[in-house]
C-alpha cells in the first residue's frame, strides 16, 4: 500500500443546450417556466474539477439578460443565441473545445448529439451527459461516460408573463 495521495485533475467544459433543456422540465416535471439552478448543478457536475467554460447556447433572441449576466458573473460563461436549434452551433464548439479541454459535459438529452458523443470519445475527451432522465434519449445514456440526471432539485421556477389571447386583450379594452 502507498502512502501517496493521487490527484487527478480534469479541465471540463459544459455546453447547454436550453432550449431542450427548458423543454425537458416543463414536460418531465410539470413545471412552466422551470429554468436549471446553476448555483446546485454546477458544482455537482463539476466536483473536484476545474471548470475551463461554460456556454448556454439557446434559439431565439428572448435570452434573459439576467441569466447572461448571471452565468458571466458566477462562471465566466457566456450566453450563445442560435438561428434555429443549438444542435450545431453546440457540436461546433465541442469540437473546438476537444483540444483543449479533458471532458465535455453536455446538458441535453437529444438524440441528434449521438455522433458528436461518439467523435469526441474518438478524439480522447471524456464526455458526458446530464439530462432529464425521462425525456433523454436511451442511446444517449448508453453512449455517454457518465450520466448525470437532473432532478426537480436542480430546478426553479419563475413567473414567467403570462401570454393573452387575442380574444381576452378584445374583452379588457371593452
Amino acid at each position: 500500500m502507498s502512502d501517496y495521495e493521487i490527484y487527478i485533475s480534469q479541465n471540463v467544459a459544459i455546453l447547454v443546450d436550453g432550449n431542450n433543456i427548458e423543454r425537458s422540465i416543463d414536460g418531465a416535471f410539470n413545471m412552466s417556466g422551470g429554468m436549471i439552478n446553476f448555483d446546485t448543478l454546477i458544482p455537482r457536475l463539476i466536483g473536484d474539477r476545474a471548470l475551463n467554460r461554460l456556454i448556454y447556447f439557446r434559439e431565439g433572441k428572448n435570452i434573459s439578460s439576467k441569466l447572461a449576466e448571471r452565468l458571466h458573473q458566477q462562471y465566466h460563461g457566456s450566453v450563445a443565441p442560435c438561428h434555429k436549434s443549438a444542435d450545431i452551433p453546440l457540436s461546433i464548439k465541442a469540437t473546438q473545445l476537444a483540444a483543449k479541454v479533458d471532458c465535455i459535459i453536455i446538458l441535453s438529452g437529444d438524440a441528434d448529439y449521438i455522433e458528436l458523443v461518439r467523435h469526441l470519445k474518438s478524439e480522447g475527451v471524456r464526455v458526458e451527459i446530464a439530462a432529464v432522465v425521462e425525456t433523454t434519449a436511451k442511446i444517449l445514456q448508453e453512449e455517454a461516460e457518465y450520466f448525470h440526471a437532473i432532478t426537480p432539485e436542480d430546478v426553479f421556477t419563475y413567473n414567467a408573463p403570462r401570454k393573452t389571447s387575442k380574444k381576452t386583450r378584445k374583452k379588457k379594452t371593452n
